[in-house]
């Protein structure tokens, strides 16, 4: 017996960090009601663009953040402090790694 091979479509959306995206934009993109992603603006999660819901506009980089966020949500049953909280170290823990890029690079 061969084995068969299925050919899968992959599709997505590039987003650059000037992309605006609106609520239910970001809604959709991340399969949340508006009140989940307003609980993570609120929390300081998401800093939109804009004063109101109405107007807020998002980034690429919000949108990986909210899906994070809601991931440890669903996922790993983490509280929203907690979840700002991880986000919070996992920043951390980049700015570290590309401080120490550079300062390997400054060495050689």
């Amino acid at each position: 017996m061969t084995p068969t091979f299925t050919m899968a479509e992959i599709t997505g959306l590039i987003l650059e960090e000037q992309t605006g995206l609106s609520l239910a934009d970001l809604c959709g993109a991340c399969e949340a009601e508006a009140e989940r992603i307003m609980e993570l603006v609120h929390e300081g999660v998401l800093a939109p663009a804009g004063d109101a819901p109405g107007e807020w506009r998002f980034s690429g980089m919000h949108l990986q953040r909210a899906r994070v966020a809601l991931r440890l949500q669903n996922d790993l049953d983490v509280n929203l402090a907690g979840a700002a909280l991880a986000l919070e170290l996992l920043d951390e823990l980049d700015a570290l790694r590309a401080r120490v890029q550079r300062l390997e690079a400054a060495e050689r």
